[in-house]
């Protein structure tokens, strides 16, 4: 057993810490977007479908699994399979390349926070800002120092950061929703989102559902595992995912309400990506009455939903230094934020210097994402569901889930889903992404 591993002090901590790791930026705009794409509320009714029968059955497995072994995903799977490590080694280097473009990302936010809270405008041009080969690189150093020195202090400083800044997060997003609301024009952006239209809702649309809920609730990136083997006994892990996915959920409509009011009040167009965020809405705020308040307010609420997601992802790889490497906390922290800050740089130059530097007609941000997205983390759901459902004794986990004192009332649903529901839905997944990739090469 490892002997860094330190539990949860609370339920909230935990709870919070989690639904931390699951809302990140991607979740607060995409969602909300695909949604408007879509169909609206068909595509909320298959994304909450899918959630039910394959995000909560994976985080269930993945929690308990963490629970039971007080390891790290690697040692955590081979104890179910000497194999089955491999699900663990997929997830560990899925976390550890995600959160080298992720904290570029993140630095962009905080350059965008810092320039509201100085000057009270955003940036001339976010084209001219990460095409820079110096200052986004800078904001992406601050950005992984802080995420280091959080999960320096371990288990309690994940927890204490989550308690100041998802309740933040949640009630600075209430206040743009509101101010969002009072705009002109304002319900066209919320038909956008929640108005039926079936004409919209394809089966591309079932599949982008699916796999949104893949990406979204972070499956099959070691997180659910790393934070599960910090949970005491006593927790329900059944009610803990429920909750989990709740927020998750609730928390990426709330964006949407927050986000495409604003959008539509100004005639804009919603479906711009990164563009949208760090282009278009500074302009709405420079348009608005108190404008650059909300647009401190917006980019805090940003970097919060970076950062935690951030800290869970560095702890995926420092819990596996620690426990299979045996390196200490100190050790692992200073080496894995340098590592991961140096291979960030290529992602940062890949919208400048290196922006005509392709692999597989790729640049280096987008090649990292694809190689996370489309291959590691579906592989590893598909070898999760076999050595979990088929090569394993699943009535260990179903102990481990009663061990709390409360029954797990979905035991059987969740057996059904995790051997026969879940494995096609990732297959899905694993075979839409490299579709994808031929489709990129071959294009």
């Amino acid at each position: 057993m490892k002997n860094n591993n330190n539990q949860w002090a609370s339920k909230i901590g935990f709870l919070l810490a989690t639904a931390g790791a699951a809302i990140g930026l991607g979740n607060l705009w995409k969602f909300p977007y695909l949604m408007g794409k879509n169909g609206g509320f068909p595509f909320l009714l298959a994304y909450l479908f899918f959630i039910l029968i394959l995000g909560i059955p994976v985080m269930i497995t993945e929690m308990s699994i963490g629970r039971m072994s007080r390891h790290n995903p690697v040692k955590a799977y081979e104890i179910i399979n000497p194999r089955a490590k491999i699900v663990g080694i997929l997830g560990v280097l899925s976390a550890f390349l995600i959160l080298s473009y992720y904290s570029v990302i993140g630095g962009w936010m905080l350059k965008y926070f810092f320039s509201y809270l100085t000057t009270f405008n955003a940036p001339e041009s976010f084209e001219a800002f990460i095409s820079s080969p110096v200052e986004p690189i800078v904001w992406h150093f601050i950005f992984m120092l802080l995420t280091g020195v959080i999960c320096f202090f371990g288990v309690s400083g994940i927890e204490k950061a989550s308690k100041i800044m998802m309740p933040t997060l949640f009630v600075l997003i209430i206040i743009i929703i509101i101010r969002g609301l009072t705009l002109p024009e304002a319900g066209e952006g919320l038909k956008f989102i929640f108005k039926p239209n079936f004409g919209n809702f394809t089966f591309d649309s079932i599949n982008t559902a699916l796999s949104q809920v893949f990406y979204s609730l972070s499956l099959c990136m070691g997180i659910t595992i790393t934070y599960g083997s910090y949970l005491s006994k006593k927790e329900n892990i059944e009610k803990s995912c429920l909750n989990v996915a709740l927020l998750d959920t609730c928390m990426a409509i709330l964006a949407g309400i927050a986000i495409f009011p604003a959008v539509f009040s100004f005639g804009l167009e919603p479906g711009q990506g990164p563009s949208l965020i760090f282009g278009t809405l500074p302009k709405v705020f420079a348009s608005m009455s108190g404008g650059s308040i909300f647009a401190l307010l917006f980019f805090l609420i940003m970097f919060f939903a970076a950062l935690t997601s951030a800290i869970a992802l560095l702890e995926v790889s420092t819990s596996f230094t620690i426990d299979s490497l045996k390196w200490d906390r100190k050790k692992s922290i200073g080496i894995l934020t340098i590592v991961i800050f140096f291979l960030g740089i290529f992602s940062s130059l890949s919208f400048g210097p290196l922006a005509d530097v392709s692999i597989l007609g790729y640049t280096f941000f987008d090649f990292i994402g694809m190689i996370t997205d489309n291959i590691l983390l579906p592989l590893g759901g598909i070898f999760m569901c076999y050595y979990v459902g088929w090569k394993w004794d699943t009535t260990k986990l179903i102990d481990e889930m009663e061990s709390s004192g409360h029954p797990f009332k979905l035991k059987k649903i969740w057996l059904f889903c995790i051997k026969y529901i879940t494995p096609v839905l990732v297959l899905i997944v694993t075979v839409t992404g490299f579709i994808n990739i031929y489709t990129k090469i071959i294009g």
